[in-house]
């Protein structure tokens, strides 16, 4: 599912793709990507009080349609929509309407993988939008697995790391393709802050932010593309004898 951002949903289709092994087009798995941006509500926006309408009832009739259409397994691209308050949300209303189509959660999907890639590492960075930061959508169930959890400060995150997401004339949201230099500068400037706080990988916890931050390491800390997860989790529960070996 897509449109939530619109680029985030076409990377991840485009990480299916990547991760799926084929030798000519009739390999490649069936996919279906619906891009409907127009009718959901900001996550972000709804998390911090900002908007009334929980996305969660869109998102949930978008995955309607796209079950509709023939899809037995699912993947929302959007970190912030897997917060509890709107992806339980979606789930009851899922469930409400007698679906039979399965959602992936790309939180719990990215806590296992590092758990089961990197069982050295202890200390997690993560960059995300301002909801995911203030509602803890990574850092509550990175914490419950054991990790210590590094984030930006406050003052960092509002100045620096949201407008490099949401700001109208250079965040991602605004100019995805190219990206503007000025919002991977400040990313970076996040990267750099985690990576002197201890973090021994950093998630980059908004779809948005790997379109910029397309390393797969910097200084040696691990770079964890969560839409790059899902894409694999999806190759997994429809194939997997699909699935690219794992390149770490």
């Amino acid at each position: 599912m897509g449109g939530i951002g619109a680029y985030a949903g076409t990377d991840l289709l485009n990480k299916v793709f990547d991760n799926t092994i084929v030798n000519r087009d009739q390999d490649h798995l069936d996919t279906v990507l619906f891009s409907m941006p127009s009718g959901i509500e900001d996550r972000t926006e709804f998390l911090l009080g900002k908007v009334k309408i929980n996305p969660a009832f869109a998102i949930a009739g978008v995955l309607l349609k796209l079950q509709n259409a023939g899809v037995t397994v699912a993947g929302v691209s959007c970190n912030t929509a897997h917060s509890d308050e709107i992806f339980n949300t979606v789930i009851s209303e899922l469930k409400s309407q007698n679906n039979s189509i399965k959602v992936l959660n790309m939180i719990e999907e990215t806590v296992a993988f590092i758990s089961n890639n990197y069982p050295e590492i202890t200390k997690i960075g993560v960059l995300s939008t301002t909801g995911t930061y203030k509602f803890g959508v990574y850092k509550k169930p990175l914490s419950a697995n054991g990790f210590d959890v590094i984030v930006p400060t406050i003052e960092m995150q509002e100045k620096l790391i949201h407008p490099a997401i949401y700001d109208p004339v250079y965040g991602i949201k605004s100019s995805s393709n190219p990206i503007n230099p000025q919002a991977k500068e400040d990313l970076m400037e996040g990267v750099s802050f985690l990576i002197d706080n201890g973090a021994e990988a950093i998630i980059l916890g908004c779809t948005e932010i790997p379109l910029a931050i397309t390393e797969k390491s910097i200084n040696g800390v691990i770079m964890i593309d969560p839409a790059n997860i899902l894409a694999r989790a999806l190759i997994h529960s429809i194939n997997p004898d699909k699935l690219k070996p794992l390149n770490i």
